[in-house]
């Protein structure tokens, strides 16, 4: 198994996996049809197959109903347009699955038996488990008054999964691939502030505040404000880009002048990434990843990164400690420190690594 390892690892586009401790390749007809060559009858293929699809619900009256009254009611309790969209789209399967019972009525095994069904049929992702929980206790909680309590749903253990993270050498490659100066300061916008892509399509012109040095983020997740590093490099790109494109409200407008599109920004990622060779299982969102993990290997208190990515608490950005590399760089042993400090007699010279 050693040699095939070997051969397997040697591939264009193979990458590690330092969590699950495996190799993977991307999964293409060409890759496939070459790793069938390379390894014959000792290439094992396994049912890959998507999960079932949930069917789409049938939106009946009284579902239209409930579901209005939930969409008011978050509209007044200022919920984000993300939110109430998701919510409402996680709902509707709820009540589908309920029919004609009365809401207020069902039961929290009742409940928790529709999250199993789900599961069990659907192979739904934790992910979505909690978008229909959080769906659910918006509904009873706000929309029918219930006590916070009432509804204490059993939610699947979180998952300890490290973030992935790009090398400097591979985000330095990835945000310069465009030749189109927008996409450039748009990737560079991603990594340079840390940001969320939502937060890059709602920035302003305004928002670039040159004069003393930091992006101003307005309503990031969570409806907070805050604000973040604006590097030189990234305000020289960012210069160049306006005098080119010269915006009026956005920063990054479209085609007919309005907002940008997360869809596009996904595009401009890909696209780049296709082009470097690089991890194809990364994302906009890596970058940002791969932001907070850069400043921590660079010595920054965790305090600064905390409020320049706008986490409420330590605990989240804390993630980032696990990601860090350990080498004697990021990490000085305590021998040197001995060896260091050490005082060597005459006839016990001080020794040096070789």
């Amino acid at each position: 198994m050693a040699a095939e390892r070997e051969t397997f690892k040697a591939l264009n586009g193979t990458f590690y996996h330092f969590n699950q401790k495996l190799w993977s390749i991307v999964n293409t007809p060409v890759n496939i049809k070459h790793l069938e060559t390379l390894f014959g009858d000792k290439l094992v293929k396994q049912n890959t197959e998507a999960p079932t699809v949930i069917p789409k619900a049938n939106i009946t009256e009284g579902i239209q109903s409930e579901l209005d009254r939930n969409h008011q009611k978050m509209i007044l309790k200022g919920f984000s347009q993300a939110t109430i969209r998701n919510y409402q789209s996680n709902l509707i399967q709820f009540f589908q699955y309920f029919g004609s019972v009365a809401y207020r009525d069902i039961t929290k095994e009742q409940i928790e038996g529709f999250l199993y069904y789900l599961l069990r049929k659907y192979k739904i992702t934790e992910q979505k488990q909690n978008q229909l929980i959080n769906a659910i206790k918006c509904y009873y909680e706000h929309t029918l008054g219930l006590p916070r309590e009432y509804y204490n749903i059993t939610r699947p253990t979180k998952s300890k999964d490290l973030p992935d993270v790009l090398s400097k050498d591979e985000v330095l490659a990835i945000i310069n691939y465009p030749t189109n100066i927008k996409h450039k300061a748009i990737l560079h916008t991603l990594y340079g502030a840390g940001l969320r892509v939502g937060e890059v399509v709602r920035l302003r012109v305004a928002d670039v505040r040159s004069h003393d040095g930091y992006l101003f983020i307005k309503d990031s997740k969570g409806k907070k404000d805050r604000h973040t590093t604006l590097s030189p490099f990234l305000l020289k790109i960012l210069r160049e880009y306006y005098l080119e494109h010269k915006p009026s409200y956005w920063l990054f407008e479209g085609q007919d002048g309005g907002q940008y599109t997360s869809q596009s920004i996904q595009r401009i990622y890909r696209k780049s990434v296709k082009g470097t060779n690089s991890n194809p299982w990364s994302t906009p969102h890596t970058l940002r990843h791969s932001y907070a993990t850069h400043l921590m290997e660079q010595g920054v208190n965790i305090r600064y990164i905390q409020s320049s990515l706008g986490h409420s608490s330590t605990k989240t950005t804390e993630v980032y400690t696990r990601v860090v590399g350990i080498n004697n760089k990021t990490l000085k042993s305590p021998l040197d420190s001995l060896y260091e400090s050490a005082t060597f007699g005459k006839d016990q010279p001080k020794q040096t690594p070789t």
